[in-house]
Formats: structure tokens, sequence, C-alpha cells
């Protein structure tokens, strides 16, 4: 490996489209791809609407926008923006945040059939897929991620209620130096299979009646996971989840809390025949070694695709009690 590329790390959760408890001695190690739902208090301006958007692009309106107010009332998800526009006589006021910068935007909502309309695409929270790292049938919690999704500022974003989703991969782009791959995939029922009840740097964290099924294995302390032979679960077509050989090359102190516990590289031919190892949408694999699962998949070295990071799975249950 050449000198210097560790340090160039991506985070896997991948974006499309468009947990209580002690700490178990054995959980089901899962693999499974899943679709996440994260939302928070904030209502973003995504995108504008072909014929009903210019108004809002004249206003000054732009993508990224955070909106705060209307009229002097607190907006916190879509269905405030529509209450707001249905009461106004008119022009309207809006209060946003651009770059850490609140504005006033003052403009003609376009009328329609069904009622006043700024004529913007409006997203809430963040959407993606990830891995299932593990699954406690008897309190039904699960772990995902090994790591947290951040806001589009690039904080962790402050979730206020989500679900999960059935989900299946549907295509694979392959990772090379300098370009991550990525698995893309699609929900596949739009009833949610779980909440999520946690977002934090080690994880998200939620519940699910439906579960997983599998046999437990016992969970691994740091202390006894040793640098070599290792595997993987990984969903990288349809739902069909597969053990996938790597290569444990170095261990990190568990203090360190970034995720970046374990330094791994992965050895099975399919898997680097198939996606050039580690993509997004592989978040929170769950790494097992010698019939105990030691942790979870969490980013990729950007420069050797071949070669990323786990965390160990103490740290992420203890971010989960």
């Amino acid at each position: 490996m050449k000198k210097g590329i560790r340090r160039v790390t991506m985070a896997l959760f991948c974006v499309y489209l468009l947990i209580c408890g002690v700490f178990a001695k054995e959980l089901v190690p899962v693999g499974s791809v899943i679709g996440l739902e994260l939302q928070d208090r904030q209502v973003v301006v995504a995108g504008f609407d072909e014929k009903q958007g210019a108004a809002a692009k004249a206003a000054g309106l732009c993508n990224g926008d955070v909106i705060q107010k209307i009229d002097n009332v607190a907006i916190t998800c879509a269905e405030d923006v529509r209450k707001a526009l249905q009461k106004s006589d008119g022009t309207v006021c809006l209060e946003i945040s651009r770059k850490g910068k609140v504005n006033r935007v003052q403009m003609m909502p376009q009328i329609t059939k069904d009622g006043p309309r700024l004529g913007v695409y409006l997203r809430q929270g963040v959407s993606g897929i990830g891995t299932v790292t593990w699954y406690d049938p008897e309190t039904k919690q699960f772990g995902t991620l090994g790591h947290g999704v951040n806001d589009s500022s690039g904080n962790l974003l402050p979730m206020a209620r989500g679900n999960i989703y059935q989900a299946k991969v549907m295509a694979v782009k392959k990772g090379k130096i300098g370009e991550p791959g990525q698995l893309y995939g699609t929900i596949t029922s739009q009833t949610p299979i779980g909440t999520l009840t946690g977002n934090t740097q080690q994880g998200v964290f939620g519940v699910s009646t439906n579960g997983w099924e599998g046999q437990t294995v016992s969970v691994a302390k740091s202390s006894e996971v040793k640098a070599g032979e290792a595997v993987i679960r990984s969903t990288i077509s349809g739902d069909t989840v597969r053990e996938y050989s790597v290569e444990i090359l170095k261990i990190y102190p568990k203090t360190r809390n970034n995720g970046r516990n374990l330094l791994i590289k992965v050895t099975d031919p399919e898997l680097l025949a198939t996606t050039g190892g580690i993509v997004q949408g592989m978040s929170g694999s769950p790494i097992i070694q010698n019939g105990k699962l030691i942790g979870a998949v969490t980013h990729v070295l950007v420069n050797d695709p071949t070669t990323g990071y786990g965390i160990f799975i103490e740290n992420m249950l203890d971010a989960a009690a």
C-alpha cells in the first residue's frame, strides 16, 4: 500500500433516489440491505417544479435553503408549509437559512387546484441504503451502518424520527482507485419493517418486530480481536446475503470513536471481481472472526477500494445502550 493513502477515507452510507439495551452476549449477524429514512425537523428546498417554480427562483430561493419560518410561523415539516400557505392572503415572507446565514425572501405562491404552492420540491432528512449489522431476537433491537448519518452541512443529523424498509440491490458500480463504488438499491415495500431510535457516531439503531432470522453468535470484546483472517456478511445482489473473506491488517485502540478500529482488506476473489472491494452501501456489514461477531465495515479507502475500516462491535453496542 502506498504511503499516505490510509488517510483518505469515505463513509459508506449510500444516498439514493430519489437502542437501547445492555451489552448482549449473543446476537444475529445479519448482513441484509435495508432502506433507511431519517427525518429531522428541517425542511430543505430540494428542487424546483418545471412549471410552477419560476416565481420561487425569481424570488431568490436556492437548492439547499432551509425554510425556518413562513410569515413568522415556525416550519418543522412539509405539512407546516402547506398550512402556512393556506393562511396567506397573497405575498408570503420566507425566513431561510443558507450556509449558516438567515435571509428573508418574499414571493407570491402559485395558485393551483390543490391550493397555494411554492413551486419547489421539499426534502426532510436523509434517505439511503445500508447493511444491518446485528439483531437481538430477545429485545427486537438492531444496529446498522457502524457510523452516523450526517446532514447536508456535514454534521450529525439530529434525527426526530425514522423508519426502515425492505430493500434489494439492483446494480453495482465497481470501485476503482480514486472513485468509490456503490450499491444501487431500491425499496421493495412502502410498509416500514422497523423504526429508528438513535443516530450516533457509532451507528444507527432501532427496533424491528419483523426482525431477521439466523443463528446467534457470541459477541467478542475488543481485546479478543486479532489480526488475520475473518469474514464479512454482505448483500451485493438482490436480497441474498453471502459471506466473503477479508483480512484484518491492523487493530487500533477501542478509544477511537470514529468508526476506525480495524483496518481490513478484502481477499475474496468473487467480491473483488464484482465490487472491486468495499463500496458505498456496505456500511454495517458484520465482521465475524473465529465464530464471533467482532465489528462492522464502516469506511473505504478512496485510493484503495480493496481496503477500508471497521468499528468494534463493542463500541457499537456501547453507543446503543
